[in-house]
Formats: C-alpha cells, structure tokens, sequence
C-alpha cells in the first residue's frame, strides 16, 4: 500500500472517510445524488459502481421500480445498485472507499487542499454537513444555479461551486452565473467574442439599435470585468494615418497569433466588400488588415470559422437585408480571399446560424434564419472534396432556431440560446459531431439570458478541464449577464455509446467521404455499448460474491455476459456486411464520379464550341449588316444612273429636232420672218 493510501485509510474513520471520498468523488450528500460529477473522474463502468454503492451505503436496498421506456443510462445505474441486493451499509461504504483509493491512490490529500472535512450526523440519514469552504479566513458566497432538468427548477446547491481564488466549478452540466466584479459592460447582443490566455474578449455588439465599438476583457481567474483601452488606431498596414474604428454588430471575433481579428459585421455606413480589422493584444492598437483577391460583399450575422490557416466564411445578410449562402476562404498566410465553388447542394440563404469543424476536415452548419422562418436543419461540407451534403440526424434532434451560439469541445459540438421568432431556446443541446446524434445537455425556464438570440459562447479552461461561457443575448432585455457551465464530457458520448446507431450509418453514405470514419464509429460504438455492460458487471463481482446472494448473481452476471458477448458477434457480422456494401457503395461512387468528370470535360469542350459559334454569328450578323447598307448605296446609284441615263436621252432628242428644223425651216424663225 502506497503512503498516500495508507494516509488514507488512518485519517478517517467510517462513515466520515467515506462521506469524505464521497464528496471528493463528486456525490453532493442527496440520497438521489447521480453520478454526472463522478464521470469525469473515472471511467463510466466504475462511476455506475461508485453510484450504486453510494446510494446503498446512504439509502439501502434498491426498492425502486426499473425504469421503463428507452433510458439506457438510467436503467444502467438501477442495475448497478439492484445488484447489491442486501448489502450492508457498512459494507458498502468500505468497498467504495477501496475502489476510490485503488483508482485514484491519492485522493486523501487532494481532497484535504480543498474539500472541508464532512462533519456527519448519522441519525439524519447519513447526510453529511459541509461547514462553508474559506480560503486565507475569508468565506466565499454561495452561487446558485438556474439551470433546470426535466421541466422542474433543481434543488440550489449549497456550496456546488468552490471558489479556488474566484476560479474552481465543480458542478456539471449545468449553468451557473458566477459572482463577477468590475464595471460590466453595456447589455448587447450580436457581438463577438474570443477567450486569450485566460481572458475573454467582448467587442462591438447591439444595444437599444446602436452599434457599439468598445473593447471589454473579463479575467477568468478573478471573475474582473475592465475596459481595455485602445490606443489610436491605423487605417491600413501600409497606411499609417488614423482612423476611427467604426461601430458594428453581427460580426465575428477569431483569435490568430497574437491578435483578435473582426469580420464583416453590419455597421451604420457599410463598406462593399468585407472589412478584417485587427487588434494587436501587445500595442493595444487596432488596424484593417490588407487583403488580396475578390472580397466577397460585406455582411452580417455570417459565420466565421479557423480551419487550419483559413478562415471559411459561410452565408449572412448583406446591407440590403439579401440573405446569402455563397462560401469564401480567406488565407491567413497571405490574406488573400478565394470564393470556393462547391458542389452538392448547399445549404438555403440563411443567417444567424452556428458553424464548427470537426476532424480539420468538415465544415457544420446548423439552423439559421430567412425573413420569414428559422431553420433546423444540418449541413456537412467536406471541405477536402468541396461537396455539400445532408446528413440524417440522431437522437433529440433540436427545434428550429436562429441567433443561437455553438461552440466544438473534442467531438462535441454544444449548442446555447437562440430563437424561432416567438420565444426564446430554454435548451443547451450537445451534438457528437462523429455519429451526428443530439443530446440534451440541461433546461433553463423563465426570460433568462441563456434563451436569447445574439448571444456568446466560448470555452476556456480551470484546472485542466474545459468550461463554457456565456455573455450577453437579448429576449426583449438586453444582457451583459455571464454564466458558466462544466461539461462532464461523457453526457453526449454516453448516449453515442448506449443507444443503437444503425441510422449514423446511412446518414453518412450521404456525406461524401465521411463514410469511413463513421463507420468505424459505429463498430467501435457498438463494441463499446456491449464492453461497458461486461465490464460493469465483471467488476462488480469481486464486490459482491461474497454477500449472501453473490452465487446466484455472478452466475446471473455469467449468463448475460455469454449472452452480450453472442450479441456481440453477430454486431461484428453485421459490421462486416456493412464494410461489403460500404465497399460496394465507394466502388459506385467512384464509377459516378468518373462519369461525372467526363460529362463536365463534354460539356466544357461544348461550351467551348458553343461560344466559338456565337462569335462566328456575331460576325455573320455584321456582316449581313454591311451587306445591307451596299445594298441600299447599290440601289441609289442605280437610280442616279437611271436617272442620268435619262437626262441624256432626252437632251439628245431635244438636240436633233433642231438640226432639221434649221434645215426645213422652224416655225419660230417663220414667224421672226413675218
């Protein structure tokens, strides 16, 4: 046994070493106490044990009913504590803190930095009371949350969040709106956002329909708002005189390098093509950006997205309140803008929507807004290929919305706020960007600021696990309001994990060359689905063979285990009719796309012909007009000619009637004679 161990198993006695490594573990002393803290910390097989030892050490035997209908994590947690049958509370307790101790060995003297040692009461249910958390003799407040499950306000949490120096949430998959000093910022809506180092970024935005400019910075260490403040701006790189930075809102706000970089965004006297202004994190200054190439036109409510080296920029509604879908790149290496030409069909013209890549490869697009409609639908752009597609979507699919805010986190994607043009969106969804299955992360009620379009979600990091951040948003109020929630990262995987994903499959056959990767997600998805129950009952049969009716449940256990690892071999045969008609589907597409490629080289060469031809025509026409217009000078000179022709006749005429009138005499010099 290691120091730490045994300084573990001598500091307490039972039950406070177990109430103790209980509230290490994450339980928060309720008898219905679930499991969400505990998965972070360890696997899920040994979180479902740690869970139905606690509920049997705290409230007993299982006397609940199984739970009925589809809830895989549910059913699997009743299980798990079904199975102990009888065991003793004591018991119960003592292998708890065994399992804690041989998985994280030094648990004791963690917990004692930061955790106040439970003073217990054991006559009161074995609820255990935590005296308030101090640091340096001062004691922090409570926090409470406003997040609520299943349609019911969730009981406030005394002393949920622990402030390590204002920093430490220790609740999961919930919101919490932590206690912030400094001068907030002006309730908005529509502007950007950024986290640096520990420091989120607010800039520009929307308040009673006047854009804003100004630069905010919340410390994420001390929970302290302040203004940055800008010096004089440049107008260009190249060009070093001054100029105002104008105000805008529906703009997007993307870190690179050591600068924060502003993207289109609608601003009162809009420019034509879109604008990259840059704020340099070390002059304080900011500057528009040079770019090269064709800009596509300036826009708002656009979305922005770093793939690599480049930004892709998707759809948005230009100045004359046109929406638009048309797609551009823009190199950050050489700042020069690309208009990318997919194929596939994209998604409708649309703004407000949310956009991430997964895999460095595809590019997401959820919801969205017309003028007259908001969207739910779900868009993949195989950004290697340049093809659109549709994917099918799984699970609790979300209802249309647009001004809502996304952010990815590993192969999660999670969705906040947003609207559908009557209220606002009360739920945080979370989708696995690898089998495309939607989850519900938790519920807000009431006009809250996590139901509002326009909002701002980041992610930033304490004490090494990720942490989403809210800010702002508007429901008929403005916001400067900021809230906090901490995934427990395994919410959406296990939902992935547990619950058939057959559809995922056919979902990608329509996303290009996604087909590969998940297809393999779904074998390893289902191997998962069957290895997680094997393990949780495997592991639980040390723990409980030697109870009173341990014989008969490992044989029980036994039997399942045949029976799953069966299951798993035909999932395996299926897997491989799935790989043959994968195959097959591939050698089609490639044969499609070959015959693609030769009717485009067909059609080019009769665009080709066909555009030699208009130019021959528009040649012939000219000509035809030239020969038109001889024509008509033709037709002049003839009647000149005739009428020439017939001067001459008639002056030949009149001259030879007087040659023989002057022989034989005229009338005229008859009369002249008289």
């Amino acid at each position: 046994m290691s120091m730490a161990m045994a300084r573990a198993s001598s500091g307490l006695a039972y039950p406070d070493r177990f109430y103790a490594a209980a509230s290490y573990a994450g339980f928060d002393g309720s008898p219905n106490s679930s499991s969400k803290g505990v998965s972070s910390k360890f696997s899920n097989d040994v979180a479902l044990l740690l869970y139905a030892l606690y509920q049997q050490a705290t409230v007993g035997r299982c006397t609940i009913p199984k739970p009925r209908g589809w809830n895989p994590i549910e059913q699997s947690k009743w299980t798990s504590w079904h199975g102990l049958g009888n065991m003793a509370a004591a018991e119960a307790m003592r292998l708890f803190v065994k399992i804690l101790e041989e998985e994280d060995p030094g648990w004791y003297s963690r917990a004692s930095d930061f955790v106040a040692e439970p003073v217990v009461d054991v006559e009161m249910n074995h609820h255990p009371k935590v005296e308030p958390v101090t640091e340096n003799g001062n004691s922090f407040p409570e926090t409470k949350t406003i997040s609520h499950e299943n349609g019911s306000m969730l009981e406030t949490q005394d002393k949920d969040v622990v402030l390590e120096g204002l920093g430490s949430i220790a609740v999961y998959d919930q919101w919490i709106a932590p206690s912030v000093s400094g001068q907030r910022p002006k309730p908005r809506y529509e502007h950007g956002a950024a986290v640096v180092q520990d420091k989120m970024y607010i800039f520009g935005g929307n308040h009673n329909g006047r854009y804003l400019n100004d630069l905010q910075v919340l410390d994420l260490r001390s929970w302290t708002w302040s203004k940055v403040e800008v010096k004089a701006g440049t107008e260009s790189l190249e060009s070093p005189s001054t100029v105002p930075l104008p105000s805008c809102a529906g703009h997007s706000l993307i870190q690179w390098e050591n600068k924060l970089l502003s993207i289109a965004g609608h601003t009162k006297d809009p420019s034509e093509t879109i604008q990259v202004k840059a704020f340099d994190l070390q002059t304080c200054t900011w500057s528009t950006l040079k770019t090269y190439g064709k800009a596509p036109a300036s826009r708002g409510g656009q979305s922005v997205t770093l793939v690599g080296t480049s930004l892709v920029i998707f759809g948005g509604q230009d100045a004359k309140r046109s929406l638009l879908n048309d797609l551009h790149l823009l190199d950050l290496e050489t700042m020069t803008w690309d208009e990318i030409d997919a194929v596939g069909v994209p998604p409708s013209p649309r703004s407000d929507h949310a956009a991430a890549v997964h895999a460095e490869r595809y590019l997401l697009i959820f919801g969205g807004g017309s003028h007259a409609t908001c969207f739910n639908d779900l868009h993949v752009l195989d950004l290697q290929a340049m093809e659109w597609s549709r994917p099918t979507q799984q699970g609790d699919i979300p209802t249309p919305r647009a001004g809502h805010a996304g952010v990815p986190v590993g192969e999660n994607w999670f969705i906040v706020g947003g609207g559908d043009n009557k209220s606002g969106v009360s739920e945080t969804v979370v989708l696995n960007m690898s089998t495309l299955v939607w989850s519900v992360v938790t519920t807000v009620q009431g006009r809250v600021p996590l139901a509002s379009e326009g909002l701002s979600l980041v992610v930033g990091s304490y004490n090494g696990e990720d942490v989403l951040i809210s800010f702002g948003g508007y429901n008929g109020r403005y916001s400067n309001e900021v809230n906090v929630l901490k995934p427990s990262h395994k919410s959406s995987l296990q939902t992935k994990i547990m619950e058939p994903v057959p559809e995922s499959v056919s979902a990608v056959h329509n996303a290009t060359n996604a087909t590969r990767d998940v297809e393999s997600e779904f074998e390893a998805g289902q191997e998962g689905k069957i290895r997680e129950i094997v393990m949780d009952n495997i592991d639980s049969e040390p723990m409980i063979k030697n109870e009173e009716t341990g014989e008969g449940l490992i044989a029980t256990l036994k039997s399942e285990k045949e029976e799953l690892e069966s299951s798993l071999n035909k999932e395996k045969t299926q897997s491989l009719q799935l790989k043959q008609e994968l195959a097959e589907a591939e050698t089609r597409n490639s044969d499609l796309y070959k015959e693609l490629q030769s009717v485009r080289g067909q059609l080019a060469a009769e665009q080709s012909r066909c555009f030699k031809l208009e130019v021959d025509v528009a040649e012939l026409r000219q000509k035809l007009q030239t020969m038109e217009t001889l024509q008509k000078e033709l037709e002049l000179l003839q009647r000149q000619k005739a009428a020439s022709e017939q001067a001459l006749n008639a002056k030949q005429r009149q001259s030879s009637g007087g040659m023989w009138g002057w022989l034989a005499g005229t009338p005229n010099e008859k009369a002249d004679d008289a």
